[in-house]
């Protein structure tokens, strides 16, 4: 007999403390912090979904391998693991280690990209985005319209808007851009996935104006997993194949192992461009290290190379998106808009229904993300105006949930949180920025309820 209940594939060998507070608490502290939840220390947050990068707990496996972390300069037998892990599933020459996703981001942009170049995404996140505008080109996302439509049900509405693709290419030339990149799965965009067929329409309109294809790798298993469930032609397939095959469709790829790299820290950079590759490692050694450690210590690569592995475990993946769909499925029940269908790693509250009271230049997200804090000690991140300005096309909070961390119970109480907010939404108010930085603002904006 098949059993309905889906529970963790896992067993919790050690535990950390939450850190539980009072309302009045919360309020005190959300006052110090500026009303920016990014500023609030993590002792005074209860249940912590503000970001799934490098939140992750490790597994025996990984903690294992840390003990098996070669610490030479040059040439480690952990960078040798970590670069055969990568290129079992990623299938690119060259493998460039780096300290995170953004460091990844800022070497192939600083290499790739110039002033007056246009660079297309599905959805281009945060970092991304400001990467690519401090080397003074200009980012386009492209999303398909259903992508911009909270509500509306597509099995992948993380896509890329061919056409307008095309249109891009015809009206400011193939010289003008240096790559396209596909966000899998598309974040910004509500966690939502990118199908094989999409990819395979993108790669041959690049390979028609022989521009590179980029794949932003972050959460490539969920996607490869969305893929055998929803697109015809792929349930018999693993989530490891079908990831060689997205991949196999790319020039190269920046990845986060923060991520589904299930690691706490680390990321890469990869290409099949042997020119460009040395670029790249020269910039490498010039900020972040030696191109076979890139600023990670080789027992970081260890568990890298672990946990790309195991984060194509098809247990662990059917659990994943059937625990971050069972937090969707109990809030939208009771009439909470969120973006659907739900996504793999997070579930993201439309936050212009939720509080349609406030206009988006007051920032709903800020203010529903807020309230979530002080009404549960629940940290959430706002995807939206504060985020990306004019850019935002919706106003999202993003309820990112850890790998392996949380149980069932901690997203019931999350359920009970979000519930008593929408009954009360009609009391929240917007805010108004009093401080803010010329580069992703919202890292370190302060504001005030207006």
């Amino acid at each position: 007999m098949a059993y309905k209940t889906v529970f963790e594939p896992f067993k919790i060998k050690t535990i950390e403390p939450v850190g539980w507070t009072t309302a009045e608490e919360r309020k005190k502290r959300l006052d110090q912090a500026h009303h920016n939840l990014f500023l609030v220390p993590a002792e005074a947050i209860l249940i912590d979904l503000l970001t799934d990068s490098g939140t992750a707990a490790m597994s025996t496996r990984q903690w294992a391998a840390l003990m098996e972390g070669d610490e030479s300069y040059a040439g480690s037998r952990s960078f040798e693991r970590f670069r055969r892990a990568v290129q079992d599933i990623f299938g690119y020459t060259h493998v460039i280690p780096t300290h995170q996703g953004r460091a990844a981001e800022r070497i192939l942009f600083g290499v790739m990209c110039k002033k007056g170049d246009y660079v297309p995404n599905n959805t281009h996140f945060d970092t991304t985005r400001a990467n690519i505008e401090f080397v003074g080109a200009e980012a386009i996302n492209l999303p398909i319209p259903e992508g911009k439509q909270p509500a509306s049900l597509h099995p992948f509405k993380g896509n890329m808007d061919v056409a307008a693709l095309e249109e891009l290419i015809d009206r400011v030339g193939p010289s003008k851009i240096p790559l396209v990149i596909l966000t899998i799965t598309n974040n910004s965009g509500g966690g939502q996935p990118v199908s094989l067929e999409n990819i395979r329409a993108v790669k041959a309109v690049c390979r028609r104006h022989s521009i590179p294809l980029y794949f932003d790798a972050c959460r490539f298993a969920e996607n490869a997993y969305f893929i055998k469930q929803r697109e015809p032609g792929y349930s018999s397939k693993s989530a490891r194949a079908i990831a060689q095959e997205i991949f196999s469709l790319g020039d190269g790829c920046t990845m986060s192992a923060k991520k589904d790299g299930m690691a706490n820290i680390g990321g890469f950079l990869c290409t099949n461009d042997d020119s460009l590759a040395q670029q790249e490692e020269n910039l490498l050694i010039l900020t972040e290290g030696y191109p076979t450690y890139g600023g990670l210590a080789g027992r970081d690569l260890e568990a890298i190379a672990i946990g790309l592995n195991e984060a194509l475990e098809e247990d662990y993946l059917h659990y994943r998106v059937a625990s971050t769909a069972y937090l969707g499925r109990h809030i939208s029940s009771e009439g909470v808009p969120i973006v659907q269908p739900p996504g793999g790693h997070a579930i993201y509250l439309d936050a212009r229904s939720f509080l349609p009271q406030i206009s988006p230049e007051s920032f709903p997200g800020v203010a529903l993300a807020c309230e979530l804090y002080l009404a549960g000690g629940i940290r959430s991140v706002e995807i939206g105006t504060l985020m990306f300005g004019s850019n935002a096309t919706m106003d999202l909070v993003r309820l990112a949930i850890p790998r392996r961390v949380y149980t069932q119970s901690h997203i019931d109480y999350v359920i009970e949180v979000i519930l008593d907010v929408w009954k009360r939404r009609e009391e929240l108010r917007g805010y108004r920025i009093t401080h803010e930085a010329p580069f992703l603002r919202h890292f370190t904006a302060h504001l005030e309820p207006l």
